[in-house]
C-alpha cells in the first residue's frame, strides 16, 4: 500500500460544517457516498486525527466526524459538566440531522467509550450499529495505564495544570504515548496543539478529563454490550503504548468471546497518525470480511 497523503491542518478546518447542539457551535466534516461510517476522535484532540484515513474512507464510504463539545475548533463552554454521555447525544444528533439510519463506528481513545455507550444504547432500541471497530482506548477501566498528565488533570489542582498546559508540555507528553520510532513531527505536534489551544481549550481540559471516572460508572453496562452485542467487533491497537496497549488487548481477548484483533508491533497510542496504511489495510480486511 503507498504512503498515505494526510490532509494539512488549515485545509482540514476550511472543510468544517457547523450544527448546533442545545446552544452550542459544534464543527463536523461529511464526504463520500456510500454506508455512513462514523468516525470518533479522542482525548485531547479533535477529528482532524483521522486526516491520513480520510480520503481513502470516502472513497468507499459516506464518512462523518465531529469535534466533540470541548475539543478541536469546537465550542468549549467553561464551567460545564462534560459528559461521555451527552457527547454521545451530540454523535446521535449529528447523525439525525444528516438522516443517518444504519452506521459503522470506527473510533479512537475517547471515542471508544463514546461508541460503548452508542452500543449499549443500541442494544436498548433501534438496532443501527452495523460493525465496531475500536482503536487503543481505555475499554476497561482495570487495563487503563493514564499518563502523569492525566492524573494531574484529575487532581485537586487540575484546573492549574489544564490552563499551564503549553506545546511544549503537550510534546513531552506525546513522546511518552507514541511509538519509538514513530514519533510525531514537528508539524503534527503543531497540528495537535492547534486544535487544543483554540477557543482556550486548555481551560477546560480538567473538565474534560472526568470521563475516566465516567469510565469506572458505566463499566459492566459497556463492557456487558460488548460481550453480548452480534455487533461485527475487531479492535486494531498499537501495541507499544504505554496507556492501552498490548496489555488492554490482552483483557480484551480474556473478556470478549471470539475476539478480532489486530497488534500492530512498535505502534503507539494513535495508530492512524503513526501508521494509517496498517489500519487502513486493517479496516478494510475487517469490513470485507463481514460482507
Amino acid at each position: 500500500m503507498d504512503r498515505l497523503v494526510g490532509i494539512p491542518l488549515d485545509d482540514w478546518r476550511a472543510q468544517a460544517r457547523t450544527f448546533d447542539f442545545r446552544g452550542h457551535t459544534l464543527r463536523y466534516w461529511e464526504a463520500g457516498q456510500g454506508e455512513p461510517l462514523l468516525l470518533i476522535h479522542g482525548f485531547p484532540s479533535g477529528s482532524w486525527d483521522w486526516h491520513y484515513l480520510w480520503q481513502p474512507l470516502a472513497e468507499r464510504y459516506r464518512v462523518i466526524a465531529c469535534d466533540m463539545l470541548g475539543f478541536g475548533f469546537s465550542a468549549k463552554p467553561r464551567g460545564h459538566a462534560y459528559s461521555l454521555l451527552e457527547q454521545a447525544d451530540i454523535q446521535q444528533a449529528l447523525l439525525a440531522q444528516l438522516g443517518v439510519g444504519r452506521y459503522h463506528i470506527l473510533a479512537h481513545d475517547y471515542g471508544d467509550s463514546v461508541a460503548q455507550e452508542l452500543l449499549a444504547r443500541d442494544m436498548e432500541g433501534e438496532r443501527r450499529i452495523g460493525s465496531l471497530c475500536l482503536l487503543n482506548g481505555g475499554l476497561f477501566p482495570e487495563t487503563h495505564r493514564p499518563v502523569l498528565l492525566q492524573k494531574l488533570l484529575m487532581s485537586p489542582i487540575g484546573y492549574l495544570i489544564g490552563r499551564r498546559f503549553s506545546r511544549e508540555r503537550l510534546a513531552a507528553s506525546f513522546g511518552k504515548v507514541f511509538g519509538a520510532h514513530t514519533q510525531p513531527s514537528e508539524a503534527e505536534l503543531d497540528a495537535f496543539w492547534t486544535m487544543i489551544e483554540t477557543n482556550d481549550g486548555p481551560g477546560v481540559m480538567h473538565r474534560l478529563i472526568r470521563y475516566m471516572a465516567e469510565r469506572r460508572v458505566h463499566r459492566e453496562r459497556w463492557v456487558g454490550a460488548m460481550q453480548c452485542t452480534a455487533v461485527p467487533m475487531r479492535v486494531i491497537d498499537g501495541a507499544a503504548d504505554p496507556i492501552s496497549g498490548a496489555h488492554m488487548v490482552a483483557r480484551y481477548r480474556e473478556l470478549i468471546a471470539e475476539p478480532d484483533t489486530v497488534l500492530l508491533e512498535g505502534i503507539g497510542h494513535y495508530p492512524q497518525v503513526e501508521a494509517p496504511e496498517q489500519v487502513l489495510s486493517g479496516y478494510l480486511a475487517f469490513r470485507d470480511q463481514r460482507g
